[in-house]
């Protein structure tokens, strides 16, 4: 992919550390009110008055969080700004600066450095934020991303992980499962071009799934849904583990059980028809996926009538007493003890 003889390559020791910052960052323009002093001092500053600040840290590690055979660098650059700022959301925060900092083997020329950039700069736009530091290393093992996200809350309306209470109802945003196949689709049609170079695979039957998967979204537009609704969540945590290792989150944090139905669980239709091709079950893989970035939350009964009709939020259980447990209640009605299979970052041999 970054290999292509016809595209021009520029060695990323022409320009040396500091020429590759300024090169990288020209075209960053502060948007902020926020933002004070952005890059080329020692470090940012940041002014946020009478605000509560939420900062959340997330690596990206070539070979173990992304591979470079399918996942264009633009794609990348979007997606490492991407899955930061749903932390900031998952605390009912409004995002407003980043950090980028990478560590780059020779094998990536300026050019290729460039297109992971344009994405981080097309995240910036599409989200409004601002550029405001980082920094540039070399690396033996291939490309490394680190995104530091930076944002504000009033205080009192930041949401925690601890707040939910027994009766609250669980609510999950937009739908589930679709990164997770998104991968596994792409990740056929990489041992397909493995056996024949020479083939070209038609994913026009998958470019929702894949798009979750190359492309996800963080919800910003849920904090200020639930601000027009006049609703704050008792608890709130984004997905990205997979649905119940989240959940199993919110119970531990704030002590309490729930009761999760298998039959309310959003699943999108290519999802469904994707799960019948690869014969795997949809609520294992809504449950343990990981990578779908929306947002679980508790809310109170008594702001159901302000969101029971609203398209973008799904009930999906409801919390119990801790001495309950968590279960999943299946579609038979029987209730089966929810366990955490989703994504774990170290894994045993």
């Amino acid at each position: 992919m970054i290999e292509d003889k016809n595209q021009q390559r520029t060695a990323l020791s022409q320009l040396g550390e500091f020429g590759l910052i300024d090169h990288l960052s020209k075209n960053f323009d502060a948007k902020q009110k926020s933002t004070i002093k952005t890059i080329g001092d020692d470090a940012a500053v940041l002014e946020f008055e009478d605000k509560r600040v939420v900062v959340t840290t997330d690596f990206l590690v070539e070979g173990v969080h992304f591979d470079l055979s399918y996942m264009p660098l633009k794609h990348l650059g979007y997606k490492a700004v991407v899955v930061n700022l749903s932390d900031v959301y998952a605390m009912h925060a409004e995002a407003t600066q980043i950090t980028v900092s990478i560590a780059v083997s020779n094998r990536f020329p300026l050019e290729a450095i460039e297109e992971l950039y344009a994405g981080i700069q097309t995240a910036c736009k599409q989200y409004n934020i601002d550029l405001v530091g980082g920094d540039t290393t070399s690396s033996t093992s291939g490309l490394i991303i680190s995104v530091t996200a930076i944002g504000q809350v009033k205080k009192g309306d930041e949401v925690y992980r601890s707040g939910a209470k027994p009766n609250d109802l669980l609510i999950v945003t937009g739908d589930l499962g679709g990164a997770y196949l998104g991968l596994q689709v792409l990740e056929r049609e990489k041992e397909v071009f493995k056996v024949n170079p020479n083939s070209q695979p038609d994913l026009d039957a998958y470019t929702y799934i894949i798009e979750r998967q190359l492309k996800p979204e963080a919800r910003k537009d849920i904090i200020k849904l639930l601000k027009d609704l006049d609703v704050k969540p008792t608890s709130m945590i984004d997905i990205s583990d997979g649905l119940s290792s989240e959940i199993l989150h919110l119970c531990k944090h704030s002590k309490v059980g729930c009761d999760l139905y298998e039959n309310k669980i959003p699943l999108d239709p290519q999802v469904i028809s994707t799960c019948e091709e690869f014969d795997i079950d949809s609520t294992t893989v809504a449950l343990n996926g990981g990578e779908d970035y929306e947002l679980l939350m508790t809310v109170s009964q008594e702001d159901f009538p302000k969101i029971k009709a609203n398209p973008n939020l799904t009930v999906i259980g409801f919390i119990t007493e801790e001495n309950a447990g968590a279960h999943l209640v299946t579609r038979a009605e029987q209730k089966i003890k929810l366990t955490a299979q989703g994504w774990t970052s170290f894994k045993k041999d």
